[in-house]
């Protein structure tokens, strides 16, 4: 055994896109850029409305007949249509095959790769060195797929407890689709969106949150000196609420918050609150934001 973990993620699906279009055809549709692929086994990416907010989340990943996203299973009927509804004359292929596969999640010290499995797609995890690897394993192999890892099988619960303490949010679990901005959402923080690419559904208003600045709500990482509340509990100054609590393990756990009211509340002195229960908040290694807590004129 080599000290790594393996889960299946039920709530994760599969959705197959295939056609002699199709790279060109996703190209014109996700916030970051296919040609990375060339470069990289997958890429983290999302689908918005024109109004710059966040419908859909995946991973695409490229395969010898064209790509599969890995995706919220609940929301793969409602991204088959909307796909479907862009396809116009493009010479594309998409169907749902969740279930055909499992996806899993190996994570780690030295988190082995099943190699060349003859019936799986592996590839390490876009957003993050350390959440490991997803492997996307034709469902009648799966398991001997995760033995061939050498992992310890875990539950889906410790693979959120390892992203949550990575400070890795999850769209369903720590924002809203169709509510949420890609930066909001950190996707500039883990390479979720590119602002080199042409134009996407969306692109105009990414593009101009991330040149002004402007976002003022991010999904940062809380911890308590107890067990948190449960999701949806509000985040707290006093008795005003600035954001929204989402995925917890322990003590810990996301939050959507506006992080300029934070600031305010870190400068004076007072305290953020979930549910009565006292919090801070732990910005992960990779943010390239502050939340900063220094007074007027100081």
């Amino acid at each position: 055994m080599t000290g790594s973990k393996s889960a299946h993620l039920p709530d994760r699906g599969v959705i197959s896109i295939t056609g002699e279009d199709a790279g060109k055809f996703l190209q014109g549709l996700v916030t970051n850029d296919m040609a990375l692929l060339g470069l990289a086994p997958a890429i983290h990416a999302g689908l918005l409305a024109p109004q710059g907010k966040i419908l859909f989340d995946f991973f695409i990943v490229k395969t010898p007949d064209g790509y599969l996203l890995d995706t919220a299973r609940a929301q793969c009927v409602d991204l088959v249509k909307r796909l479907t509804m862009y396809k116009l004359r493009s010479k594309v292929v998409i169907s749902d095959v969740s279930d055909d596969y499992r996806v899993l999640a190996v994570w780690g010290p030295a988190a082995g790769s099943p190699g060349e499995a003859a019936h799986a797609v592996s590839f390490s995890d876009p957003r993050l060195p350390g959440l490991g690897l997803r492997i996307l394993a034709e469902k009648d192999f799966a398991d001997d797929i995760a033995a061939a890892t050498g992992a310890l099988a875990a539950s889906a619960d410790h693979y959120h407890a390892h992203r949550i303490g990575l400070g890795v949010p999850e769209g369903g679990k720590d924002y809203a689709f169709g509510d949420t901005f890609p930066h909001e959402a950190l996707f500039d923080q883990l390479s979720g969106v590119s602002f080199t690419k042409g134009c996407y559904v969306g692109q105009e208003v990414v593009s101009r949150m991330e040149h002004r600045r402007t976002s003022r709500k991010r999904v940062v990482p809380i911890v308590a000196g107890s067990a948190l509340p449960g999701s949806g509990t509000e985040i707290k100054i006093g008795d005003v609420a600035i954001g929204t609590l989402g995925s917890t393990a322990g003590n810990r756990g996301l939050a959507l918050l506006r992080i300029d009211r934070a600031a305010e509340a870190a400068a004076k002195g007072v305290p953020l609150t979930a549910a009565g229960i006292p919090v801070s908040i732990e910005l992960p290694p990779f943010a390239t934001f502050a939340i900063d807590a220094q007074p007027a004129g100081a």
